[in-house]
């Protein structure tokens, strides 16, 4: 994925993620986003270590974080994108409408620090298509494509 548009890009910290999204330990799966261009890109930033919940039961003699939590690490990354978009808070809840081409290429434990490059394919009205790429080191560890809505929660 191409970030062409750099010059425009800003980085988002922990305290404005949590302003942003209503996620919070131990679901929220993002630490930084960085290279946020609005309507296109971003990067999300998760420090993984040891201490994951997760990695008490997946595995404990082989720790390894599961897919599901990469995906939505993405969409966490993702859902930051769109509302440095839109302007708005997440007012609403985002409910996952579909998971494409999800792949697996490596494992990711305790100690990497994950890069989740975000791209917008396309919105209309509330509904977001988008395709994340997990990295580590510059490797391809995950990738996915995947789309959610976002319903006012009075109408859940």
């Amino acid at each position: 994925m191409d970030n062409t548009a750099t010059n425009q890009s800003r980085t988002i910290e922990i305290s404005e993620i949590m302003e942003m999204i209503p996620h919070r330990y131990p679901f929220l799966l993002v630490d930084k986003v960085t290279n946020v261009v609005p309507n296109a890109t971003a990067t999300g930033i998760k420090n993984v270590t040891m201490n994951e919940p997760f990695f008490q039961g997946h595995f404990p003699d082989h720790p390894i974080m599961p897919g599901v939590l990469i995906i939505e690490a993405m969409a966490q990354t993702s859902a930051i994108l769109v509302i440095e978009t839109t302007g708005k808070k997440a007012d609403g809840i985002v409910y996952f409408m579909t998971i494409e081409q999800a792949r697996f290429r490596r494992p990711i434990g305790p100690g990497d620090r994950l890069e989740l490059h975000v791209e917008k394919h396309r919105s209309r009205g509330n509904v977001w298509k988008f395709r994340g790429e997990a990295k580590v080191d510059g490797k391809l560890m995950a990738e996915a494509t995947y789309s959610a809505m976002i319903v006012d929660e009075g109408d859940g």
